[in-house]
């Protein structure tokens, strides 16, 4: 069995474990000051951050290890369904990871270490997964992998909210240039190549009596070789970050969507303030999200579409009965891509 890493967890990363950028200061206050130095905090002490191309690469073959050797030997299928558009074909699978397995990862002697999360034994990580085959051609209902590569690896944030009718947001907080990372160490990223690494705040409508979720992610993509690509995304808390929108509530004060302008409060074990609106109250709940998305063109020429997910919506709804509608979700995500996908066909050309 392949061992778990500490890096893809439904834990979410804090903004000193991150690598080294300008927007970025890891003061004990969380707070922004003073641009720091490679090498030195605002307390004059050695900056612990990782190495930005170390981190890629280890989250990127984390996230390969997970899919290629876990998932298959690991998941049990819950169920197969049928897909419109072109009647797809979609295995649904399911893995429980204990609150145990969670506490055998060597959370911080790995190469990027981490502390080990509070309370981490009592925890655990409920993962969903498919997979889906597709004809690797353009074509009424199918796509090539060139689109699947476009749709899902290129501008993935901005795609997701085009083709998912529930995120009403995808806000871009800040992006490492890894490619400069990379030049200027000398350094490549193994078999990884159009490598890119950004954090997003993600914001979910959901439907009454729910209240939006709004929720942070890191997002690293990169194609695998000529026949694949990975996208994934891993929880970080950006409540000290300037440029962050919903996090600290600059959206409150922006003229527009009033939808935007709702006051989330991220505190990542607790619920927003209560926002009186439209004579109800209004709330916005932290939300964390672990995702993997991995296709790769297979010896038949077939593209296959594999995606695994842990999260928690929070709120008041019980974990219990948010895991009872995941698989439905990402069933739905197959025919929102690849309806979305012929829309985008003639701008491309």
């Amino acid at each position: 069995m392949a061992p778990l890493g500490n890096l893809l967890r439904l834990a979410p990363l804090q903004t000193q474990q991150l690598p080294s950028h300008p927007s970025i200061d890891i003061g004990s206050s969380g707070q922004s000051g003073r641009q720091q130095t490679e090498n030195e905090s605002d307390e004059g002490t050695k900056d612990t951050r990782p190495d930005l191309v170390t981190f890629v690469r280890e989250i990127l073959d984390e996230a390969l290890t997970f899919v290629d050797g876990a998932l298959p030997s690991t998941f049990g299928q819950i169920s197969e369904r049928i897909s419109p558009p072109g009647q797809i074909k979609v295995q649904l699978l399911k893995r429980e990871i204990s609150g145990h397995e969670l506490s055998q990862i060597p959370w911080t002697n790995s190469k990027v270490p981490r502390p080990v999360p509070e309370g981490v034994r009592n925890s655990s990580e409920s993962w969903f997964a498919r997979k889906s085959s597709h004809v690797n051609r353009i074509g009424q209902n199918t796509a090539d992998l060139g689109e699947f590569d476009y749709g899902l690896r290129v501008n993935h944030s901005e795609h997701e909210r085009e083709y998912t009718p529930d995120v009403y947001d995808s806000y871009k907080i800040l992006e490492w240039n890894v490619d400069k990372a990379l030049s200027e160490e000398g350094a490549n990223i193994g078999l990884y190549s159009n490598v890119t690494m950004s954090i997003y705040e993600m914001c979910h409508k959901l439907p009454f009596p729910l209240s939006p979720r709004v929720f942070p992610v890191l997002v690293i993509t990169a194609k695998t070789d000529s026949d694949g690509f990975v996208v994934v995304q891993l929880p970080v808390n950006v409540e000290s970050l300037h440029g962050a929108f919903y996090s600290n509530r600059r959206n409150e004060r922006e003229e527009g969507n009033a939808l935007k302008r709702k006051k989330p409060v991220l505190g990542y074990s607790q619920p927003s303030l209560q926002v009186p609106k439209c004579n109800r109250i209004l709330i916005i709940y932290p939300r964390v999200y672990t995702s993997i998305e991995r296709c790769i063109l297979r010896a038949d020429h077939d593209i296959e579409w594999i995606m695994a997910t842990t999260s928690d919506a929070k709120g008041w709804l019980p974990l219990w009965i948010q895991k009872m509608g995941i698989p439905g979700a990402i069933f739905k995500d197959v025919k929102f891509l690849l309806e979305w996908i012929p829309k985008k066909r003639g701008a491309r050309q």
